[in-house]
């Protein structure tokens, strides 16, 4: 039945293709590709497609699916039928068949090629598990919240995908009820030749290199790497903008409500406090920090300003710029700025004025700190930087390593610098941050070593290839450079190793050129390209990151050892305290300070207390002492020599006005200054009783000295006090008897002084008389005896002579030696003369004493001005005068002193403690003791534990 309805259609294919004008004739069915036979003739018995049974009518089917389409009755056809009958119709056929089988064998050569291509591709495919970082992490975690095997059984399988694909046995039959319209280039060749063709480009395909292939797929990798690597920065930016925003607000206090404090803010508070207590405290101090070391010139500042994101350092050529450690506090604020620990200035880092202010204030201290004779310093200069989007973290920026010591340097330097080095690379908890520079022989890196010795095993280490632009162009093996990334050149191990580029090499680029700059060289770069270095050990950005992610870990495996350890520490210092100072309370170095501040104020408002009598009898006694023997010498003596009253006060005048214009007023301000200091020192040091502290002592003593090293008495109070006291020596009128007396008493005190000192200077110049000599068995020396017999032989002389004058002539001078000759004792004219002033100046005093009693009646005379009186008594007015004007200038410096000096004093003091409670190396060298540092270590023990367990506990509440 089959083969008769087969036979009858073969009879019409070839009936119309016989019967059809201007058909070419088809070419022989053997020459055709097998599948081509079946299809255009299907009753070929080398045809491989089955023969189902044949219908009544023919079937229509799509491409698509195998659903019946509406049925079409088909036209009978006899033998007899005109060729130009219907023949548009079926040349119309033929033609939509040949297009409808163009797409449809394109489509299956082309979806056999794709499979085979797929297949080779997916075998030369590389492992990208080590690229799993640049996928975000949520998308690893979809397994977690999606269950792909529900999903993979709710799709169909591999039978149903078949069915939607053509039904190929009865594309054929329909070919073959229609073979008479094939053309020569049938749809079918053709879209067997575009199989062969895709099959060909296959060939082609496999020829090309895997070297080729390789780089293609790495240069794919690291487009895809740096589109990630550049939506990331977006998305950082946005979300620098928006916290910058929200951190603004919070500032101006538009959110009303109390925000909780992070758990960030509290560990910075911590570092904030430990880094004040750096310089001076002593107990082990673990907590991690980012240490910087390197070669000098190997680019430690540079990947420091990197992460700060600022250029916030001096810079040099090739000369020692970092002279101290320099710690650099990271942390998150709305505007990027910096400022010291011990200033309030804030210097705004997106302004090229306030940047050079903040470097030449960072050299200024480095300098500064720096002792005479040295080049380093051990002194740590602590700068916060803030700003949205910076990674929180402490880094310590140390003087670089170097191998020789050149001129002008100390020849300690290189060992202070390793020293400094190991000192803070030697706390367990330090990240090491070990920068090489790339562009210099790995051989000549002395760093390498020292870090290998503090950190042998590498756990704490991260280390750093700078200037790889540089080692790239001057490196003729780029494999070395892999070397060093790997520390295969070193014997040091590492965390990690990264490569940055941080410039060009000139001091006024940005910090955002710089970024574009290092993106663009890694981007194009054989390092990355040639897989040396793989794409997160790259850029400082990673660098930051990863640094930030190692201190953040080190911090929580260290915070609560940290922790106990204080902890263990307060417990010990509480006990110390109550069994030493049970009955004190725990006062610190500043509070006590604050204490003894307080008390010394207290002290000189009581300088405003002493009374004026007690002023002017301290100033009136002083000022005497001063200037008494000027008056006796140089004015009393040489006018007591004249022959009458007249010469006697105009040389008296002429003596105290010269006295008067040149020394003075000067001599009563330095009595009066110093009389303030006495007064003030003695309510300095004087004990109050029971409630006297010694530990203030030294303090006061040196408030005290620096006080009254810085005040300086009133310039024109001289002038005011030279008219007052010409005025008063000018003055002769002695009002009344009590004055007289007075002037008689103090001219009497005066001389009996005067003389009690000159009978001394005598018997030290002749020694012992009878009495001593035999009560206390003392004799005389040679020159005693000498000096002894010229007194008696002088004696003999004023004796014959009374009214003789103050000095001897030559005559007398060679008499006096010849008589003493004449007794076997040999002198000198000098030792005459000098001998001769002694007994002269006491037979004067004497004399003056007699003539004090005498005038004790004169007051009656002074007032007829001696008329008709042989007594004269102007020394007794003379001294009168010079009481009188020591009265005055008493009162006058008191009045200076309680009213403007005191209170300059006062001022002054304040001055002092004020300068003294912002010099912390003052305090601790005045404030020193057993019990103070108790209590200073007792109040830091304190307050980092009680700091340290707050953040222990928000930390445990964010797990």
């Amino acid at each position: 039945m089959w083969r008769t309805r087969g036979a009858a259609a073969c009879v019409i294919c070839r009936s119309l293709a016989n019967r059809s004008c201007g058909i070419k004739r088809k070419p022989a069915l053997q020459n055709l590709h097998l599948a081509s036979r079946g299809i255009h003739h299907p009753c070929h018995p080398s045809s491989k497609f089955p023969r189902p049974q044949l219908r009544t009518s023919l079937q229509q089917f799509s491409s698509l699916n195998r659903l019946p389409l509406r049925k079409a009755k088909l036209l009978s056809v006899r033998y007899g039928y005109q060729p130009h009958r219907n023949f548009w119709l079926a040349r119309l056929a033929s033609r939509l068949l040949k297009i409808r089988y163009l797409i449809l064998g394109s489509a299956v050569g082309g979806g056999y090629t794709a499979k085979k291509t797929y297949d080779q591709w997916k075998d030369m495919m590389p492992d990208l598990d080590e690229y799993k970082w640049i996928v975000p992490d949520f998308l690893w975690e979809l397994d977690e919240h999606i269950d792909f095997e529900k999903l993979i059984k709710a799709l169909p399988d591999a039978d149903d995908l078949a069915k939607l694909l053509p039904d190929f046995d009865k594309i054929g039959e329909s070919l073959a009820s229609l073979k008479g319209f094939f053309s020569p280039g049938s749809p079918g060749e053709t879209a067997f030749r575009a199989t062969d063709q895709g099959y060909d480009n296959d060939k082609q395909f496999k020829k090309v290199s895997d070297k080729e292939k390789i780089d293609q797929l790495q240069e794919e990798l690291l487009r895809t790497q740096l589109k990630y690597q550049r939506m990331l920065e977006r998305l950082e930016k946005e979300n620098k903008e928006l916290r910058k925003l929200v951190l603004q607000r919070d500032d101006k206090g538009i959110h009303q409500r109390k925000l909780k404090k992070s758990l960030i803010d509290m560990y910075s508070e911590v570092l904030d406090i430990l880094s004040d207590y750096d310089a001076s405290y002593n107990t082990q101090d673990h907590l991690p920090r980012v240490v910087v070391v390197g070669d000098q010139s190997a680019g430690k500042t540079s990947v420091l300003e990197m992460i700060a994101q600022a250029r916030i350092f001096p810079r040099g050529s090739g000369e020692m710029m970092t002279r101290s450690p320099v710690k650099v506090t990271l942390s998150e604020g709305p505007h990027h700025v910096a400022l010291f620990k011990d200033s309030s200035r804030e210097f705004d880092l997106t302004k090229e004025e306030d940047l050079a202010a903040l470097r030449n204030e960072i050299e200024i201290r480095m300098r500064n700190s720096v002792k005479e004779g040295c080049t380093v310093s051990t002194e740590t200069i602590s700068l916060s930087v803030k700003g949205p989007g910076l990674q929180r973290m402490v880094l310590v920026d140390l003087p670089g390593v170097i191998s020789t010591v050149t001129s002008g340097m100390a020849p300690d330097t290189k060992e202070t610098i390793f020293s400094l080095s190991k000192a803070y690379m030697q706390n367990p908890n330090a990240i090491i941050l070990c920068i090489q520079d790339g562009s210099v022989d790995a051989e000549r890196s002395i760093v390498t070593d020292l870090v290998s010795q503090m950190d042998p095993q590498g756990k704490r280490t991260i280390f750093v290839l700078t200037k790889v632009d540089l080692a790239e162009k001057n490196v003729a093996s780029p494999s070395r450079i892999q070397q060093i990334i790997e520390g295969k050149l070193f014997p040091m191990k590492a965390l990690g190793y990264f490569a940055v580029v941080t410039g060009k090499g000139n001091s006024s680029e940005s910090i955002e050129s710089i970024k574009e700059y290092e993106e663009e060289f890694f981007q194009n770069s054989k390092l990355l390209k040639t897989c040396m270095l793989k794409a997160h050990q790259v850029t400082t950005k990673n660098l930051s990151l990863a640094v930030s992610d190692c201190f953040w870990k080190m911090v929580r495996e260290s915070v609560e050892q940290q922790a106990d350890a204080f902890k263990a520490t307060r417990f010990n210092l509480e006990t110390e305290w109550k069994n030493n100072y049970p009955r004190l309370r725990e006062l610190d170095r500043n509070e006590l300070f604050e204490k003894a501040k307080n008390e010394i104020l207290d002290e000189v408002i009581s300088l405003t207390q002493v009374t004026p009598k007690h002023w002017e009898e301290i100033l009136q006694k002083t000022l005497w002492e001063r200037v008494s023997t000027h008056v006796i010498e140089n004015i009393y003596l040489p006018a007591a020599q004249t022959m009458n009253s007249g010469t006697f006060n105009t040389t008296v005048d002429i003596k105290l006005k010269q006295w008067t214009d040149k020394q003075l007023p000067n001599k009563a301000v330095e009595v009066a200054w110093e009389t303030l200091q006495e007064e003030f020192s003695r309510f300095m040091t004087e004990q109050k009783g029971k409630e006297h502290d010694d530990i203030f002592d030294k303090l006061k003593q040196a408030v005290k000295e620096e006080t009254i090293k810085r005040h300086k008495w009133n310039e024109r109070a001289e002038d005011s006090l030279r008219v007052i006291q010409h005025n008063a020596l000018e003055d002769r009128s002695i009002s009344d008897k009590q004055q007289w007396d007075a002037a008689i008493h103090f001219m009497e005190e005066t001389l009996q002084s005067r003389l009690k000192d000159t009978e001394s200077v005598i018997e030290d110049m002749v020694g012992p008389d009878w009495k001593k000599r035999w009560l206390y068995w003392v004799g005389r020396t040679k020159e005693q005896n000498i000096r002894n017999e010229t007194k008696n032989e002088l004696e003999k002389l004023i004796k014959r002579d009374e009214e003789h004058a103050a000095y001897l002539a030559n005559d007398e001078v060679t008499t006096v030696r010849k008589n003493l000759e004449a007794r076997g004792v040999t002198v000198d004219p000098c030792l005459i003369k000098d001998t001769w002033h002694q007994i002269y100046r006491r037979y004067f005093l004497k004399t003056a004493l007699n003539h004090c009693n005498l005038c004790r009646r004169g007051f009656y005379y002074y007032q007829r001005h001696f008329v008709d009186s042989e007594l004269e008594c102007n020394d007794i007015v003379l001294f009168w005068r010079i009481q009188r004007m020591l009265a005055i200038t008493a009162n006058t410096l008191r009045q200076q002193l309680t009213n403007t000096e005191v209170r300059r004093l006062e001022k002054n003091v304040k001055e002092v403690l004020e300068d003294f409670a912002e010099d912390n190396e003052k305090k601790v060298t005045l404030l020193t003791g057993k019990r103070v540092q108790l209590a200073e270590d007792l109040k830091k023990v304190r307050e980092i534990q009680e700091k340290l367990e707050a953040f222990i506990e928000a930390l445990h509440q964010e797990k």
